[in-house]
Order: structure tokens, then C-alpha cells, then sequence
């Protein structure tokens, strides 16, 4: 967890009154030379602080965290690695405030107070102000978050406290309404190389003492995933790998074993990323739910971005699987909402499930070729005006102009459907949507035609007649052949049967 990886704590430096101990209360010691190199290599300034961008221009907030500036409170949200407790220990170094840190999986309440009652006593006696660190506050409870709301009111104490899931989700509302939300985005591939070589160089790091080939580097990147922290514990693990088998270099073979993870040949911004991803959504196509889950592995390790397979997903619920099984699409947008909710590694698990449910569903693309079709006539300048009855005539002088005029509720007829012109006049009789007889489909393809030949006032197909035998002759094709339990006959408002048999297939009633 990030704050056991990140956290080297001195002895308590709370005034009497303030928790002690190993509760996780104390100021930040300066990393030794037996310190994990993560944590050697911590930027000391804030210039040395890389991939926030967005965050470091002059006068923005963190900036004037780091400095003093201003007494805000501050929840900082972002993944493991970029950052959130490095920007913590340089508000740390700032001289005139105390700092007291502490974990949300080791305090309670309890602590809590003790923290801001030291700090409510030095304030009254001119004492400097207290910024107190909560790290993973996601995990304290509704209770514990109340404990902190006057003292940030009031300004007692400066919060900064540190999250890995959404704080609209997992901090409550009257305490984020009291901080300055500021948002940590994962590290790109550059970052991280740049720290890496960062730390092969630095003093601080590996002094210049091993080289790293560029097919091993490639590797800690990928493996790093935007957690430079990960990337870091990779590295020296590989270093010491390299000094132990006596070579100067760490090649792709040391970093292998060293974090007994294969290099992955996948470059997420070459020609494998666009390989892999369409084999991903082809095996799915195909209903090749163990080929998809290969491939989504491969992406996961790889360090793809979760939020691009679940985009993925998203459109292929759509135009895959579509009409067949309407459910699909569900399922997929709640496995991108969980990625943006849980986040890895916990999200495989929701990937998992949405790729199996979406290879094994019954396909139809007819939802990809209708709009297809409906979208090249447009582009072709088929369309020509709104029908009158279906212009808006609710604005003074609409109905002067005749819109709305002839416009038939269909909720007056008893089947919900009626007899109307809907489409421009060159573009009656156009058919975009072809259903296939695919899983929930078929009911739909079902229904379809008798929709039709109300809406558009076509007659019934006429009767084929019997053969000697009684038997008879089977309809020649879908758009022909009449829906289960209507005769032939003109399509009219009181055609009876058809009334009956639209209202059947709407609830799924009378289906074989």
C-alpha cells in the first residue's frame, strides 16, 4: 500500500498531547543510503517534479502549497506512483509550518483530535501553523471525515490529504467542499523514462555505476505502467542483479529475472498496440471468448490503458453484438464506469466479465449498417424537408405556417401505432434497419414488417393459395412473410388482428 512503500517516518515531533509512537504520526526523515531507491530518489525541489504539468505553472495551487503561500486545504487524487506523497514531503521542508503525517489505515479518531487539539493550542499561543498529512484518507470512515471538518473550517490545521480513488465517491461532500481538489495524472512513458535515467545518473540513485540497454529500458517502462515507483523498485532490483552477476550493464534477460515478469512486445504507441487491439475485437467477433481473454491479458500487462479497452468495449457492445443482446451495452458501459471507479488491478476483474459476456452474446451489426446506410443518403443529399405534421407548432405563428397541422397522436390508437408519413418525401419506403434472426433479436424482425405496413399504409401480402394437398406455400422471403397469426389483408387503424399481434409482440406475448 502506497503509504508503507512511501513513508519514512522520525520519531514524533508533536507537541506534548499529539499521538506518538507507531501510529504514523511524525515528520518525514531524509532518506539514508539504505533507503529504497523510490524513495533516495524523491524530488527535493519542486522544479525536479515530473509529469504534472498541469499543476507546476506559476501562482497554481500546488505551488503555492509547497511555498506557504497560502493556508488552503488540498486533496490530492491520482494513481500510485505520480506523485501525492513527493509533493508531501516538500510541503514537509517548508520551515515555518509543522508537519505531522499520518495513514488512514493506522489512525482513528482519537488521533485525529489529539492532532488538531496540539494544533488549537500552539495557534493561541503564536505557535507556527500545522499541516496535517492524511494519506489514503479514502479509507477513513463517514466519522472519522467529520472529525476533521471544523478544524479545516477554521482553519486550524492545513489539510493535505492523499487519495488513489475518486473523492466525489469516497470523501464526503462538506469536506471536500472545504479543499482545493487537485488531480495527478499518470506518468507517461517519457516521465518515466527520464526519471530512470534520472536515477542510473543521479548521486542519489545508481551514480553512473551500471549502464542499462535500451531493450531493458523499454521494459521497465512498460512494466511501469505510469507508476514511477514501480519503475524505480524494478530498476534497482535489476541493478542489483547486474552487480551481482559482476557486468556493468543491465540487459532485458537481468531486468526479466529480476522482476520475474516477461518483456511483453507491445508498444502502445506502434504497430503491436493497433495488432493486438484488433485481434482483441475480432476474437470477440468471432465468439472466441479464450482468444479475447489472451488478448486482453496481453494488454493488461502490457500496461495499456484501461480506459482505452473499455472504450473498446463500449463501442463494440454496439456494433457487434447490438440489437441481438440489448443488455450488452450495459454491461459494457458498467465496466467503464468501474475502471474509472476502481481502478487496476481491481478493474480486470469488470474487463474480464464484460469481454466474456460481450465474445459469447449472439452478434448482429444491424444497428452498424443502418445507421451506416441512413448516414451515406444524407451525405448524398437524400432528404428533403420536415413532413409539415411533424414540424414544431408550439411557437407563435407555427400554426400559420401549417406545422403541426395533421399530426396523428399514436398513443390514441389502441395499438400505439398508426398510419403516417415520417421521413421526407424521397425517402418513403426506405428500409435502413434489416434485423437479424439472432438471439433478442428475432422477436424484433418479427414485429418489423407488420410495424412497417402501418406505419407506411401498405397492404398485408396477399394469401398464397392452397394446394391440393391443403398444405400452404411458404413465404419467399422476410420482408414477405406476414407475422405469426395475421392474415392478409389492407393494414388499416381497425385491422384487428394486426392490432392484436403488435400488441402480443410489444410484451414479448405469443412468441414461439
Amino acid at each position: 500500500m502506497e503509504s508503507e512503500a512511501l513513508f519514512t517516518l522520525s520519531e514524533p515531533t508533536a507537541a506534548p498531547g499529539a499521538p506518538t509512537g507507531s501510529g504514523g504520526v511524525g515528520g518525514f526523515t531524509p532518506a539514508g543510503p539504505d533507503a529504497p531507491l523510490p524513495v533516495r530518489m524523491r524530488p527535493a525541489t519542486l522544479d525536479e517534479l515530473v509529469g504534472q504539468a498541469h499543476l507546476l505553472a506559476p501562482g497554481a495551487p500546488l505551488r503555492q502549497l509547497v511555498a506557504g503561500n497560502a493556508p488552503m486545504s488540498v486533496i490530492l487524487w491520482g494513481p500510485p506512483g505520480s506523485g501525492k506523497t513527493t509533493i508531501a514531503h516538500l510541503v514537509a521542508a517548508a520551515t515555518d509550518r509543522r508537519f505531522v503525517a499520518m495513514s488512514a489505515l493506522s489512525a482513528g479518531v482519537k488521533d485525529v483530535r489529539a492532532v488538531i487539539d496540539t494544533a488549537r493550542r500552539q495557534r493561541r499561543t503564536g505557535g507556527p501553523p500545522t499541516v496535517l498529512f492524511i494519506d489514503e484518507v479514502h479509507r477513513f470512515s463517514k466519522t472519522q471525515q467529520d472529525s476533521l471538518l471544523a478544524a479545516v473550517e477554521d482553519r486550524t490545521v492545513t489539510l493535505l490529504a492523499a487519495t488513489t480513488e475518486n473523492p466525489y465517491f469516497s470523501v464526503i461532500s462538506p469536506l471536500l467542499s472545504r479543499c482545493v481538489l487537485l488531480t495527478l495524472q499518470p506518468l507517461d512513458d517519457a516521465a518515466v523514462r527520464a526519471l530512470l535515467r534520472r536515477a542510473l545518473t543521479d548521486e542519489r540513485g545508481l551514480g553512473g555505476a551500471l549502464d542499462c540497454e535500451p531493450e531493458a529500458e523499454d521494459h521497465l517502462v512498460r512494466l511501469a505502467g505510469g507508476d514511477v515507483r514501480k519503475a524505480l523498485t524494478a530498476l534497482e532490483a535489476a541493478a542489483g542483479s547486474a552487480t551481482a552477476l559482476g557486468t556493468g550493464r543491465i540487459d532485458l534477460a537481468t531486468a526479466e529475472r529480476a522482476v520475474d515478469t516477461a518483456a511483453v512486445r507491445y508498444d502502445r504507441a506502434g504497430d503491436a498496440h493497433y495488432d493486438v487491439t484488433s485481434a482483441f475485437i475480432k476474437s470477440m467477433r468471432g465468439s472466441d471468448v479464450d482468444a479475447a481473454l489472451h488478448w486482453l491479458a496481453r494488454m493488461l500487462v502490457a500496461g495499456e490503458d484501461a480506459r482505452f479497452i473499455a472504450r473498446r468495449l463500449v463501442i463494440f457492445a454496439s456494433e457487434d453484438v447490438g440489437m441481438a443482446d440489448p443488455g450488452a451495452l450495459g454491461v459494457a458501459t458498467a465496466a467503464a464506469h468501474a475502471v474509472e471507479y476502481v481502478g487496476l488491478p481491481e478493474a480486470q476483474l469488470n474487463l474480464a466479465q464484460a469481454v466474456i459476456h460481450l465474445a459469447t452474446a449472439p452478434k448482429s451489426n444491424s444497428a452498424t449498417t443502418a445507421i451506416g446506410a441512413a448516414i451515406a443518403d444524407v451525405r448524398a443529399g437524400r432528404g428533403g424537408p420536415v413532413p409539415r405534421g411533424l414540424r414544431d407548432g408550439h411557437y407563435a405563428g407555427a400554426r400559420g405556417l401549417g406545422h403541426g397541422i395533421g399530426y396523428r397522436y399514436p398513443h390514441d390508437d389502441q395499438r400505439g401505432v398508426l398510419t403516417q408519413q415520417y421521413v421526407p418525401d424521397d425517402l418513403v419506403g426506405t428500409d435502413y434497419y434489416q434485423p437479424s434472426q439472432h438471439g433478442a433479436e428475432r422477436s424484433v424482425a418479427t414485429r418489423l414488417p407488420l410495424l412497417r405496413r402501418i406505419v407506411r399504409g401498405l397492404p398485408a401480402p396477399a394469401r398464397v393459395p392452397a394446394e391440393t394437398t391443403g398444405d400452404r406455400a411458404a413465404p419467399t422471403g422476410p420482408a414477405e412473410r406476414p407475422p405469426s397469426g395475421v392474415d392478409g389483408g389492407p393494414a388499416t387503424v381497425t385491422d384487428a388482428h394486426a392490432a392484436d399481434e403488435v400488441g402480443r409482440s410489444a410484451d414479448g406475448k405469443g412468441q414461439q
